[in-house]
């Protein structure tokens, strides 16, 4: 008896503890969502409500499902790629990605019924801060000769990077959904007659060179 009466203070002590936490993380997502969209400037009122509506949820959605499975759900094993080790990341991508598709696919409808693509892009960006452009300014600046069909392909795979993504919690699963798409580009010059690692090297060297005088000059 005494071991049921503490069973259920216990989970008392839980419901006071955990659900006002789990109510501010929802508001605080609400008014993430809120100005998101207020930097659409949508002047059709009921539409700005249903875009925020629809990103809020989704963000919920994501949220809780992340925080209710946890990595060690998925056993320990190896990438059957590289035979390497799963790690804690490897392990939280996989139960995350195991979240039913209606997640993504329910926001994806709003957003693309009620918006036009510049502004969906614009959303998408907010949800990963902006890593798209970032990186393929990386690119440019690695690769300073990239051709337009070259640039073409790597901002294809970038913004499916970015959508995947939008469906992890936090930057460090959104940069790994990332790194899988850098690898596809970075796999796609190799293919088409460039040297990843050379001009990387080519590049990080340069960079080098240039603190190294920029030191000597002070």
């Amino acid at each position: 008896m005494i071991a049921v009466i503490r069973k259920v203070l216990m989970l008392f002590v839980w419901m006071l503890v955990l659900q006002p936490a789990s109510a501010q993380a929802d508001t605080a997502l609400d008014n993430k969502a809120a100005t998101w969209v207020a930097t659409l400037q949508l002047t059709d009122n009921a539409k700005a409500k249903k875009v925020q509506a629809a990103i809020a949820t989704h963000l919920t959605a994501v949220k809780d499902w992340h925080n209710n499975h946890h990595f060690t759900l998925v056993p320990e094993g190896i990438n059957p790629v590289t035979g390497s080790k799963l790690s804690e990341l490897d392990r939280d991508i996989i139960i995350c990605s195991a979240k039913p598709k209606s997640v993504h696919e329910n926001l994806m409808v709003v957003l693309k019924t009620e918006l036009d693509s510049a502004q969906v892009e614009i959303i998408l960006d907010k949800y990963t801060i902006g890593i798209v452009d970032f990186t393929l300014r990386g690119y440019k600046a690695i690769v300073p000769d990239l051709t337009a069909k070259e640039e073409t392909e790597i901002l294809k795979n970038l913004k499916q990077a970015r959508e995947q993504a939008i469906d992890y919690k936090n930057m460090k699963e959104i940069s790994a959904i990332f790194e899988i798409y850098k690898t596809k580009c970075e796999q796609y010059l190799n293919n088409n007659g460039r040297n990843w690692r050379q001009m990387y090297k080519a590049f990080t060297d340069k960079i080098k060179a240039e603190k190294e005088a920029a030191k000597k000059q002070q």
